[in-house]
């Protein structure tokens, strides 16, 4: 995809008194960036306040209903499949992953712990070989065609940290320890639709079953060539993407040098067949289980989940966690670099946004600066899945047009910082 037409974009969807803004913001990056579709739905105190979607294009059958893969945002999904095993008693975050699944501790991974896994801190980054999309299928990830490849592989870890993003590797992992934990022995693509999607009436899906597959809309990437010749252009003049050129070359030369260092500079895709980002689209990989990347959801699913969190486990008189359990998963934060600077995660596996400090550098202040306060994470190319305590926010945004270099989400990410905007306008005039 290089860019969207010249249609006015089409716009649908309602926003809360106090939160038209919102939709203004809306409304402007849909005519402005490089859009195709996008949904935005987000809770406040348990009340949707912003439900939107809209196509810069012919939007076909595109609707709230669409499926979409969020990528890096089902991180957060799986994060809360992990924590109702905590909740149910079968799991501890500081016990080592081989005291549930005894064939992990081969070729050295013994000392791993579930909180080392889930914050990005197993060692196991990539993997030395690929994945053939068609294991990934729920009947046979139960045949252990996943796990026993996990159970051999040698872990690498980077010169200077023990954390290194594991973008693809960390959802498979977390898939084989929780099929094992689950005393009915399921996945977390069957526990999500059993205990999460279905009781709270959520579209949120690893693993699309087929007569779900037309409601899929495809993601597509905006070319790396088209994102930088947009980046030339000052946004008077109409620029599509979020960056110029001096913030895009300053943010690549700042990853470099971690970039030279990550753990496994040459290993095979992680899919057989993989040729580009656009593989995802492929039936085998959406009917597959890969949860950090291959989750499809609606926005309008990803916030009310989000809200539930927001709201400590519960929603609308249902626990979901209990609050133990809930603190647990956002407990014993750590700070470490990643790819791109800092980042803080909890020994449940989700992010915290923090204030950053003078020292932080130009990522580490894209990544938190205007969502301070909230959890979670986000999904290659533009999604974010979010919650925000202490505002009781929910919040989802899904667009099918990915801009990999918004290497942060930043486009998604002003959607969040207007809401918190709104939000804290709303708590000053409750208090008058």
């Amino acid at each position: 995809m290089n860019a969207t037409t010249d249609l006015p974009p089409t716009i649908n969807g309602t926003v809360a008194p106090g939160f038209e803004s919102v939709r203004a913001l809306y409304e402007y990056n849909m005519q402005n960036l490089a859009e195709q579709h996008t949904q935005l739905c987000v809770y406040h105190r348990g009340e949707k306040v912003v439900d939107l979607w809209g196509s810069a294009c012919e939007p076909d059958s595109f609707s709230p209903d669409s499926l979409i893969n969020v990528f890096s945002s089902g991180k957060s999904l799986e994060a809360i499949a992990l924590a109702s095993l905590v909740d149910k008693g079968l799991l501890d975050y500081q016990a080592r992953v081989c005291d549930y699944w005894p064939g992990f501790a081969s070729n050295g991974k013994q000392a791993v712990t579930v909180a080392d896994l889930m914050r990005h801190e197993a060692g196991l980054a990539a993997l030395d070989g690929s994945i053939n999309p068609v294991d990934l299928h729920t009947h046979n990830l139960k045949e252990n065609r996943v796990g026993q490849i996990i159970e051999q592989q040698v872990q690498r870890f980077r010169p200077d940290s023990p954390r290194e993003y594991h973008a693809i590797t960390r959802g498979w992992i977390v898939n084989e320890l929780f099929r094992r934990v689950d005393p009915n022995g399921r996945t977390i693509g069957e526990f999500l639709q059993e205990e999460l999607s279905g009781p709270l009436g959520a579209d949120v899906m690893i693993g699309v079953p087929e007569d779900q597959l037309s409601r899929v809309s495809k993601v597509q990437v905006l070319s790396l060539g088209y994102q930088f010749a947009q980046s030339f252009r000052p946004r008077l003049l109409n620029r599509r993407t979020e960056h110029n050129i001096f913030g895009l070359v300053t943010k690549i030369a700042r990853m470099a040098p971690n970039f030279r260092k990550r753990s496994a500079s040459k290993v095979p895709p992680p899919f057989t067949g993989m040729n580009s980002i656009g593989f995802f689209n492929h039936p085998d990989i959406v009917r597959g289980e890969s949860p950090s990347a291959n989750a499809n959801c609606t926005a309008r699913g990803l916030a009310r989940v989000a809200a539930m969190m927001a709201q400590g486990g519960e929603w609308q008189g249902k626990r979901f966690l209990s609050q133990a359990t809930w603190d647990a998963l956002h407990d014993e934060p750590v700070e470490a670099d990643m790819l791109f600077g800092r980042t803080t995660f909890t020994q449940g596996g989700v992010a915290h946004f923090n204030t950053m400090d003078r020292n932080s550098n130009i990522h580490e202040r894209a990544l938190n600066h205007g969502r301070e306060g909230f959890y979670g994470w986000m999904g290659l190319g533009g999604s974010i899945f979010q919650w925000h305590p202490g505002q009781q926010i929910g919040f989802g945004y899904v667009p099918t047009s990915l801009n990999v270099l918004d290497f942060v989400n930043e486009r998604g990410k002003a959607y969040q910082t207007e809401v918190l905007r709104c939000v804290e306008q709303r708590n000053r005039q409750t208090a008058v």
